[in-house]
């Protein structure tokens, strides 16, 4: 590995908490990222020369850490900020490296929490945490949403200014301000792996770097709040849904259906991942959704699954968070629990839902109950209108062949 390339990973690894330490002294996320910065220049500068510090983490904070120092040295109020951080800057030691997962900072619980606040659009939010805790570039981010650079960079300096113009604090809400925003942050980390697990538009059906970034987020938020049910819910459900990534996709990218997946592929490590995090996980929809999961998870072969028990959890589910979207779901369950007949009915209920009239998966899950109770030329009716509807083009490709065989 050359200079170059150790400086990158070593800033890929680092970048959240530097800028999450950074943004506590100059209270500006916009600001701290952009010193973080100046600090990888310095060490793609100095390291080619010098060599790799014995604690390149350690060496890369430092540096970003006297650069937000002599910022605010430069500023009248200079005294005031000592005031505000609590300390003598001067005397702060270089941090040691994390020693483990769980040796996290609360500076990177303030970071996500601001990167996530609802005062942002959701596209902000998502493209903001993926920039700033996720360590992605913005041509790997608007690659990931099928996005343009200049639509992401512009969504991105956007999402700071409002930051900094709403004056919004880099601290950790409490109270009902805390909840509110934890379930801002929840949201993000669920879309960011929705978005990876089941792409919505392109020619891939699963983008699995999206996945492990989201992940590695709830892994992180999970670490932070390890006293949030809700925060372990969500690591569990995504641990359980990343588990069948390898499973979900043929040799040519095409799409293997859950009946259909090799079991084998599954990954078991994820799945205890997710076994573990259920133990601290509570009763609310994230929670829910990954008992959900681990049902699955739990089957060793499809026969196996316990398909009552999943059709009570979307039950409790739809009682959580009445959706249309969760009473598709549950059907779904339920005609796998009581047959194709018991669930049509509740399908068919479903079809003047306005936010499901543009939604594939709801022809999908209807010419698929047809198609089981033979009547094939409905079937092949409903595959072919779900496959317009889609905008991936594994998905339709999948459609149109199940509409072919009807």
């Amino acid at each position: 590995m050359s200079t170059t390339q150790a400086v990158e990973a070593v800033f890929r690894i680092e970048s959240a908490r530097i800028i999450a330490a950074v943004a506590r002294i100059v209270r500006d996320v916009g600001i701290a990222e952009e010193l973080a910065q100046d600090a990888l220049v310095a060490a793609l500068e100095q390291w080619p020369e010098s060599g790799v510090p014995d604690r390149p983490g350690a060496w890369l904070m430092a540096t970003a850490k006297h650069r937000a120092i002599d910022l605010v040295r430069r500023k009248e109020t200079y005294a005031r900020k000592l005031a505000e951080v609590g300390r003598t800057l001067e005397d702060v030691p270089p941090p040691s490296e994390p020693a483990g997962p769980d040796d996290i900072d609360d500076d990177l619980l303030r970071l996500i929490f601001t990167a996530c606040h609802p005062v942002l659009a959701t596209d902000a939010r998502i493209a903001l945490t993926l920039r700033l805790m996720g360590g992605l570039t913005t041509q790997e981010i608007a690659r990931a949403f099928l996005a343009t650079e200049p639509t992401v960079a512009q969504r991105i300096v956007r999402a700071k200014r409002a930051l900094a113009a709403a004056a919004v604090p880099f601290e950790v809400p409490y109270g009902a301000d805390r909840e509110e925003r934890l379930a801002s942050v929840l949201e993000v980390i669920y879309l960011i792996f929705n978005e990876g697990y089941a792409a919505t538009a392109g020619d891939d059906l699963v983008r699995p770097a999206l996945c492990e970034d989201a992940v590695r987020l709830a892994r992180v938020l999970a670490a932070l709040m390890p006293k949030e049910p809700e925060a372990h819910g969500l690591a569990a459900l995504l641990e359980f849904q990343a588990s069948r990534i390898a499973a979900r996709t043929g040799p040519d990218g095409e799409p293997v259906l859950l009946a259909d997946q090799n079991r084998a592929k599954w990954n078991r490590m994820l799945i205890r991942r997710g076994a573990l995090a259920m133990q601290h996980a509570g009763s609310g929809p994230y929670s829910v959704q990954a008992a959900i999961a681990g049902c699955h998870a739990e089957a060793l072969r499809y026969e196996d699954t316990d398909w009552p028990t999943i059709a009570t959890l979307y039950g409790r589910l739809v009682e959580l968070v009445p959706s249309p979207v969760v009473e598709l779901n549950r059907a779904v369950a339920v005609s796998m629990a009581e047959g194709p007949e018991a669930a049509l009915p509740l399908v068919d209920a479903l079809a003047q839902e306005p936010a499901l009239r543009a939604y594939h998966l709801l022809p999908s899950v209807r010419g698929d109950l047809l198609e089981r109770l033979g009547r094939t030329e409905e079937a092949r009716a409903e595959f072919e209108r779900a496959a317009s509807l889609t905008h991936n083009a594994r998905e339709r490709a999948l459609l149109l062949g199940r509409a072919a065989r009807a």
